[in-house]
C-alpha cells in the first residue's frame, strides 16, 4: 500500500532544547494512527511540522510524495514561500485542543469561510456542502448558531467538519478531546469513528487510549522528542515492551 505521509530522520529544536528526534515513519492511505505518550514529548510539534505549522531543522516530510516546505533544484533545496506553503496545507486538515472557530460567525459560516475563500467554491454551492457536513456530525440544526452559544463538544464538531469542507487527503487532530467536559468526548469520538469507518487517513494525537484500542490501526509511543515503541494497538497498549511505554500506560490507566 502507498504511503500519503512519510517523515524520514526528522529533526526539530526550539532553542537549545530537541523536540523531535530522527523521527522516520510512514503513514498508508486510509490508516489511523493514534500517536500517545506524556507532555512534551514532541506528539504535538510532529503534527504541527507535518502541516507546515513549525518548519522542522533537518530530515524531510513528504505528503502524498510532495516535499514539504520546501522545492528541489538540482541538488540543492529552497524554502517555499508562504503562497506555496498554503497550497500544500490543502492536503491536510487540522483539529486543534482549542476549537479556534470564528466568533463572529455563525456555525454554517465558519465552514464555508474556506471553500469560499480559498477554494473560490460558489457560496450556493459551499452551503449545501457546508449543509450535508453539519447533518455528518450531528448539527444541522445549529447552522445559525454563534461559537458562544455551542458546547465545547458543539464546538469542535463544528471545527471537524470546517477541515472537512476543504476536502483534505488526510486528517490530523491535536488531542480533539483534552479541552472537552468528559460528558462531551464521546459525541466528538464518535464523529472521528466515523472517518475512520470510511476510510479517512488521520493521525490523531490522544489520551483516549480507548479510543485508540479500537480505532487506530497502529499506536505510536513517543517520549523526549523520538519514538520509543510503534505496532498495532493490541501489541503497544496491552503488552508494551519497553520500559518507559509500560509506565506511561500504567500511569493513564490508574
Amino acid at each position: 500500500m502507498k504511503s500519503i505521509i512519510k517523515a524520514a530522520n526528522v529533526n526539530k529544536y526550539f532553542g537549545d532544547f530537541q523536540a523531535l528526534k530522527n523521527i522516520n515513519l510512514e503513514v498508508q492511505h486510509g490508516e489511523v494512527m493514534c500517536v500517545i505518550g506524556p507532555s512534551g514529548s514532541g506528539k504535538s510539534t510532529f503534527l504541527r511540522c507535518i502541516n507546515q505549522l513549525e518548519r522542522i531543522d533537518s530530515g524531510g516530510i513528504w505528503v502524498d510524495d510532495e516535499l514539504v516546505g520546501y522545492r528541489m533544484e538540482g541538488k540543492k533545496l529552497y524554502p517555499l514561500n508562504d503562497k506555496q506553503i498554503a497550497r500544500q496545507r490543502l492536503k491536510t486538515g487540522m483539529v486543534f485542543q482549542r476549537f479556534n472557530l470564528f466568533p463572529d460567525k455563525t456555525a454554517l459560516e465558519n465552514i464555508i469561510e474556506g471553500p469560499c475563500q480559498v477554494l473560490l467554491r460558489p457560496v450556493k454551492e459551499a452551503t449545501q456542502e457546508a449543509m450535508a457536513l453539519l447533518e455528518r456530525v450531528g448539527l444541522a440544526h445549529k447552522r445559525d448558531a454563534y461559537p458562544m452559544e455551542l458546547s465545547g463538544g458543539q464546538q469542535q464538531r463544528v471545527a471537524i467538519a470546517r477541515a472537512l469542507a476543504m476536502k483534505p487527503k488526510l486528517m490530523l487532530f491535536d488531542e480533539p478531546t483534552s479541552a472537552l467536559d468528559p460528558e462531551m468526548v464521546g459525541e466528538v469520538l464518535a464523529v472521528m469513528r466515523g472517518l475512520a469507518a470510511e476510510g479517512m487517513t488521520m493521525i490523531v494525537v490522544t489520551h483516549e487510549l480507548g479510543f485508540a484500542r479500537e480505532v487506530a490501526n497502529r499506536v505510536v509511543f513517543m517520549d523526549e522528542g523520538g519514538i520509543i515503541e510503534s505496532g498495532n494497538p493490541e501489541d503497544v497498549l496491552l503488552n508494551p515492551q519497553n520500559p518507559r511505554t509500560q509506565n506511561f500506560i500504567s500511569a493513564v490507566l490508574i
